[in-house]
C-alpha cells in the first residue's frame, strides 16, 4: 500500500467528506479541505488540528460548479502543502425530482454538480498528478451508477453513472502517467443527504462506520470499490439483472 500523505477532500464540511477527513486525520495525514460552507469547514479544521497537532490542515471555500475556481484552489493547495498525493472527488448533492414533474431546475443542478463539477475536479487533479507523475484520484460515485432509477433518483443515478464512466476513462488515460484512479461506489451511508428521506432503510450504516469503510477501500486503491463491501458487492450483481419493477425499492 502506497502512503499518500497529503490528501485533498472536496465537500469536506459535512457528511462523507467530514467523516473521511476525521479518519485520515487520525491516521496522521495532512489535509486540504474545501467546501461551500466555510464556517463548518473551519470549525472542523480547528478541531482536527487540536486533536492531531502533528498534521497540517488547510482550507478553502469552494463551490465545484465554479469551474475556474476548482483549478485555482487545487493549485493553491498544492503550493501550500508542497504536493498533493491523493484527491478525493466527493462534493455532490442529491436534489433530483421525478421526470416531468416540472423540476428541471433541480435535475439540472444535480447533473451540473455531480457530473460537470466532478469532471472539473478530475481535470484539475489529473493535471497536477501528470506533472508530479504520481498521485491517486478517488472519485466518490454511488451504487446507483449501476442502473437507471425512478422518482427522485433519476438525475442522481444518471450523474453517478456518468462520472463513473468518466473515471474509468481517466484511469485508462492516466495509467501511463503514474496515476491511480479508483471509482468508489458507496451504498447507503447515513449523512445529511440521506437524512432527508423519511423512509427507514435497513441497509443504512452509520456515518462513522461508513467513513471507516470508505477510507479502508480508498487506501487499498482498487479500480472500483463498493462500500461497505457487504451487502453492496453481491447486491451489485443482483441489481444488474433485476427487473425494472424491483428498482423502485431502491428509490
Amino acid at each position: 500500500m502506497v502512503l499518500r500523505q497529503n490528501i485533498l477532500i472536496t465537500g469536506a464540511s459535512s457528511g462523507l467528506g467530514e467523516g473521511m477527513a476525521r479518519q485520515f486525520a487520525a491516521r496522521g495525514r495532512n489535509l486540504a479541505l474545501c467546501a461551500r460552507r466555510t464556517e463548518r469547514l473551519d470549525a472542523l479544521a480547528g478541531e482536527l488540528r487540536a486533536a492531531y497537532p502533528g498534521i497540517t490542515v488547510v482550507t478553502r471555500a469552494l463551490d465545484v460548479t465554479d469551474h475556474d475556481r476548482v483549478f485555482t484552489v487545487f493549485e493553491e493547495f498544492r503550493t501550500e502543502l508542497g504536493r498533493l498525493d491523493r484527491v478525493i472527488v466527493n462534493a455532490g448533492l442529491g436534489k433530483g425530482q421525478p421526470v416531468g414533474s416540472g423540476r428541471f431546475d433541480a435535475n439540472r443542478q444535480t447533473l451540473e454538480t455531480n457530473l460537470v463539477g466532478a469532471v472539473a475536479q478530475i481535470e484539475a487533479a489529473a493535471g497536477i498528478f501528470r506533472e508530479q507523475r504520481d498521485g491517486h484520484l478517488a472519485v466518490i460515485s454511488s451504487f446507483m451508477a449501476l442502473r437507471g432509477f425512478p422518482r427522485n433518483l433519476t438525475a442522481y443515478a444518471a450523474s453517478k453513472a456518468g462520472i463513473s464512466a468518466f473515471a474509468e476513462g481517466a484511469r485508462l488515460e492516466l495509467s501511463g502517467h503514474g496515476v491511480t484512479v479508483t471509482d468508489v461506489r458507496p451504498g447507503y451511508i447515513s449523512s445529511e443527504m440521506t437524512a432527508r428521506s423519511t423512509k427507514r432503510n435497513p441497509l443504512m450504516v452509520s456515518a462513522e462506520a461508513g467513513a471507516h469503510a470508505l477510507v479502508k477501500a480508498i487506501e487499498a486503491e482498487p479500480k472500483r470499490a463498493y462500500v461497505p463491501s457487504w451487502p453492496w458487492v453481491p447486491l451489485s450483481v443482483a441489481v444488474r439483472w433485476a427487473p425494472g419493477r424491483l428498482l423502485r425499492k431502491f428509490s
